[in-house]
């Protein structure tokens, strides 16, 4: 069926009409212009009765909803901010190591001979150097940094590379190295190889996801964390045999990041948190928190682990 056009008063009137509060309607239609009806109304699901009856719970009201959509813009910057610095991190280790081992010039450290000789992988190792090559061809002449060393040298070494390259890149480069250079890295990290293999995709899928402001708190990604030490020692509980947090949601987030951060900067990021969800708690009156941490797949203990 065709989604046609409409006003802010009509807008506002479908809210209404679903049992939605609108305490004052200049504010309403103000936000409604500046935020868009189709980004707040994103946010709905949490204050509604069910999936099927899509109306709103009994007191549910239009500040509750802009609060929600406020909450997840705000976490969502505190995960992206350390994301970046976890994407920052990856890339000086990564050309530190590699720089290190094969040399500073495009022409060593892109060398088929450095990666994996996995023949499951060669595909994989050709399309991945073929990415690196053409983000020379095209930052050469364009980026800043990779157009001072081109013009100077003829060559762009790769601390300078990977400024340009995406976590997604970088995660691949990871994925195709050899054993001995994923092990070297990470150790870095002080964690097994099996981690960040797993950790690098999904740690890129939500960087991705904050980065175009898509929705965050609830989201869920296709690929699942390994369960690790943290889901025991906090008792998360099972269901079919699987932990039921902490596995392809925010949460999951949290424990990886616990083991990429400096604990200082785990430290603040995990703060940060709790003050943004202690905010929303005392915005939103008509659910309780518990239900919105279930939503994001975090439990009520989560700051325990700070701690561990």
């Amino acid at each position: 069926m065709e989604k046609l056009f409409k006003t802010i008063d009509e807008q506002l009137d479908i809210l209404k009409g679903k049992g939605l509060i609108i305490e004052d309607e200049a504010l309403a239609r103000e936000i409604l212009l500046r935020e868009n009806y189709f980004f707040i109304n994103g946010y709905r699901i949490l204050l509604m009765n069910s999936y099927r009856d899509k109306t709103f719970v009994v007191g549910a009201t239009f500040r509750e909803l802009y609060s929600i959509f406020l909450f997840d813009r705000s976490f969502r910057n505190i995960l992206f901010k350390n994301l970046l610095i976890v994407e920052n991190q990856l890339k000086s280790v990564i050309s530190y190591q590699l720089s290190k081992k094969y040399g500073y010039r495009d022409k060593d450290y892109l060398n088929p001979k450095n990666f994996t000789t996995d023949r499951n992988k060669s595909r994989r190792v050709k399309d991945v150097i073929e990415k690196m090559k053409r983000q020379i061809r095209v930052n050469g002449a364009h980026h800043m940094a990779t157009m001072h060393y081109m013009n100077n040298y003829g060559y762009i070494p790769l601390w300078v590379l990977v400024k340009v390259l995406s976590f997604g890149i970088m995660t691949e480069l990871y994925l195709i190295l050899k054993p001995e250079d994923q092990v070297a890295i990470a150790d870095i990290f002080g964690m097994n190889t099996n981690y960040l293999e797993n950790f690098l995709p999904i740690l890129s899928n939500y960087r991705n996801l904050c980065a175009h402001e898509d929705i965050v708190y609830e989201h869920r990604s296709e690929n699942v964390i390994l369960n690790t030490p943290y889901h025991e020692k906090l008792g998360i509980p099972r269901m079919d045999d699987e932990y039921i947090y902490g596995k392809n949601d925010v949460f999951s987030v949290m424990i990886m990041m616990k083991y990429l951060l400096r604990s200082d900067d785990f430290r603040m990021m995990m703060r940060e948190i709790e003050y943004e969800i202690e905010k929303l708690d005392g915005a939103v009156d008509s659910i309780p928190i518990e239900k919105i941490l279930d939503r994001m797949g975090i439990p009520e203990d989560y700051m325990d682990l700070v701690n561990m």
